[in-house]
């Protein structure tokens, strides 16, 4: 009896078990086939997900995220936008050398020495270059682009790459190296490429955003942001005339041509030079107004070079001492040290010692910007300067006339050839001067002016004008310009002893 009793139950366990597992099996297809069928039917499963920590932040910190995340849009829209406008400029600059017998060996021992060899020619060595340029302008299937003189104006090949890696064969338009400027152009019948939109660099503010666009070291299509750091430098490289921007947006070599941005994605600069003991960038990036460009381009397209307003008047700085006798302000107008015969400034009655307060009704705060004022001055029109003489505030009419290179650096129409400055002035090294000295001192005296002519120099100590005993700046100009009087003679201190130079005529 026993065993049989053991027998059946262990044919009724094993039998459960078998049942257990059927209902185990059809419950596990039953949930697989229900999946299927949500997931046909476009039904979605719940799914667990982990919040992100802007989620979990508190609410003004979610709002600071959403202000912060707006701004990234806005820097979005902006590279997306301008970038298709903003090439990389590939150049060869192509230069001559003249070969010298070591760079010609072994031929000088075969031919003799280099002066019975003929008909050398110099050898022609090519240098690669790379820079930026945003196409700015297009006609048909022209496409303009501008960039920086220093980049395309001495090339001989130049092939434009535009943001899709496509390469066309650019042509040099026109150049200017007194602002850095050039134009190039290339043809393509494509619709894709964008042409840049040019904004209003004076509405510039410093702490303004800023987005530099180019190709530094080869990266095409680079961004960097920034803000406007400052507004208005001078100094640029090679004598550049420009009010630059200055900005810490990141700019490197190859940024040059490239585009300066502001947060609307209008371009206000076009970036030129860096300040950098190294060469790479240390946040001192420096770009060319826009508006400084705009009126450059239309001439390069018309006549291939930029036509300046000139003036003819040599300018320059006031320390603090030599405009105190002058009763100006160092920290604004301009002072007239010379004036050109036949000029502008001399027909329309200007003179030397003259401090140029404002040109048309703007003011003029330094040298360097009336010098950009009067280059951007249409030529043969009228422009109203407010000047300070003497003491008295004049306004005075001059006719711009165009500039050209041999006029403005011809010395001997300089009247009257030298810069003078007080002798309390700090640029004079006081154990240099006589003593109890009086009068002016001699900074500088050009080369061929009458300055030169009657033999002054560096260095003396001017005590009268045509006899007559001068103790400051003012009435030495005073004298200087006294429309009584046709000849000139000065009485100078040198080295001790004085002199009287021979007379020379007033213009």
């Amino acid at each position: 009896m026993f065993s049989i009793t053991k027998t059946r139950s262990k044919y009724i366990v094993t039998i459960g078990l078998i049942l257990a597992g059927i209902i185990l099996g059809f419950g596990l297809a039953y949930s697989g086939f229900s999946r299927s069928v949500g997931q046909a039917m476009g039904l979605s499963a719940p799914r667990i997900s982990a919040e992100s920590p802007a989620d979990k932040a508190p609410a003004d910190v979610k709002a600071a995220i959403a202000q912060a995340e707006a701004v990234q849009t806005a820097f979005r829209y902006v590279a997306d936008t301008v970038k298709p406008a903003v090439v990389e400029l590939d150049v060869v600059i192509t230069q001559s050398e003249q070969q010298t017998p070591d760079q010609q060996f072994p031929w000088p021992f075969f031919f003799g020495p280099p002066d019975q060899q003929q008909n050398q020619k110099p050898r022609k060595l090519q240098e690669k270059g790379l820079g930026s340029g945003i196409v700015v302008r297009h006609d048909g299937g022209t496409y303009y682009v501008l960039t920086n003189n220093h980049v395309a104006g001495s090339a001989s090949d130049i092939t434009v790459i535009t943001n899709d890696g496509k390469q066309y064969k650019g042509t040099l338009v026109g150049k200017d190296s007194r602002k850095d400027l050039a134009l190039v152009k290339f043809e393509s019948n494509s619709n894709n490429i964008a042409v840049a939109t040019l904004g209003d660099s004076s509405a510039l503010h410093v702490g303004d955003w800023t987005i530099a666009i180019g190709s530094p070291l080869g990266l095409v299509s680079s961004v960097t942001t920034g803000v406007v750091s400052a507004l208005g430098r001078t100094g640029g490289p090679d004598g550049n005339i420009s009010d630059f921007i200055q900005t810490d947006a990141a700019i490197n070599r190859g940024n040059s041509g490239g585009a300066l941005v502001n947060i609307r994605g209008e371009v206000v600069g076009i970036n030129t030079w860096i300040a950098s003991p190294s060469g790479g960038s240390i946040g001192l990036g420096f770009a060319i107004p826009i508006n400084n460009a705009k009126k450059a381009i239309d001439q390069f397209i018309s006549g291939g070079k930029v036509q300046y307003g000139w003036l003819g008047a040599s300018l320059s700085s006031l320390d603090q001492a030599t405009a105190n006798e002058l009763g100006a302000d160092p920290q604004s107008g301009a002072f007239v040290a010379d004036i050109f015969r036949d000029s502008p400034a001399a027909k329309g009655g200007l003179q030397p010692g003259d401090i140029v307060l404002n040109v048309n009704g703007e003011d003029v705060k330094s040298v360097d910007q009336l010098v950009n004022t009067v280059g951007d001055l249409p030529v043969g029109k009228e422009a109203d300067f407010t000047v300070m003489r003497d003491g008295t505030t004049m306004h005075i009419k001059v006719v711009i006339a165009v500039r050209t290179e041999t006029v403005a650096a011809n010395g001997s129409s300089v009247y009257p050839g030298i810069d003078v400055i007080s002798i309390k002035s700090d640029q004079i090294d006081a154990s240099s001067l006589p003593d109890n000295a009086r009068g002016v001192f001699v900074a500088n005296v050009v080369t061929k002016s009458p300055g030169d002519v009657v033999g002054l120099q560096a260095g003396d100590v001017i005590t009268a004008v045509n006899d007559k005993i001068i103790t400051n700046v003012r009435q030495f100009y005073r004298y200087l310009n006294d429309p009584a009087v046709n000849k000139l003679s000065f009485t100078v201190v040198r080295d001790g002893q004085t002199l009287t130079t021979m007379q020379v005529s007033r213009p």
